[in-house]
């Protein structure tokens, strides 16, 4: 007699509603995959999950009002890191991918992903711990090949807590003053930051540090 294969309880976590909801019945068509939960944000599968509803893998879009992908992986990872994160994005640049990872994000789908490649991901996480299509292992590998002058494109894409909460105020309207403020620094290290910044991603001006957070989904409008 045949092992029943375990059903896999998967979490949907995105604002468009059609698009959660398609992609809920596709999922649901698989033998073994069962949708428990559908969530608007990060913020209402945060609750859900505390409220007890515990699903095997979350499928989660990047992109969200209220905690956006970013922020509800880092929550998380850090209190229920037992649950693999599969990110639904567009952004696929290798600072986006690093950042992600670093949250502790298991994979990456692309929102055009053929529903055998989805079984597929959904299969690969829940049995290796972690999903990369060929695309994404490519662009990590690349990460750590040097140049002929010996760099290393792995050290312009690690970003700190502190680069990223200083890119975010960077698209504001605050003065420099003002973020000094806000992230409790004085001026002078706020120039040395940005300085640093400018140098590791390779731009001259404060609308160079706001294009390249906005490529890759540092901050999203």
């Amino acid at each position: 007699m045949e092992k029943k294969e375990k059903i896999v309880r998967v979490a949907l976590v995105d604002d468009h509603v059609l698009l959660r909801n398609a992609l809920a019945v596709l999922i649901n068509s698989f033998e073994d995959c069962r949708v428990i939960n559908e969530s608007a944000n990060g913020k209402e599968i945060k609750n859900a999950i505390l409220d007890g509803i515990i699903p095997d893998v979350i499928i989660m879009d990047l992109n969200m009002p209220e905690m956006d992908g970013f922020e509800t992986s880092e929550f998380l990872h850090r209190e229920f890191p037992k649950i693999p994160i599969l990110m639904l994005t567009m952004y696929d640049s290798e600072l986006s991918l690093i950042r992600l990872l670093q949250t502790g994000v298991k994979g990456f789908l692309k929102k055009d992903i053929h529903p055998s490649e989805l079984k597929f991901a959904i299969r690969s996480v829940m049995q290796s711990g972690f999903y990369y299509s060929n695309h994404t292992t490519g662009k990590l590998i690349n990460l750590f090949r040097s140049n002929e002058n010996g760099y290393i494109p792995l050290q312009r894409s690690l970003l700190s807590a502190q680069d990223i909460q200083f890119m975010k105020m960077v698209c504001s309207d605050l003065t420099y003053k003002e973020i000094a403020q806000k992230m409790g620094l004085n001026p002078r290290s706020i120039d040395t930051l940005r300085d640093q910044l400018f140098l590791k991603l390779d731009v001259r001006s404060r609308v160079g540090l706001a294009m390249v957070a906005i490529r890759h989904g540092i901050v999203t409008f």
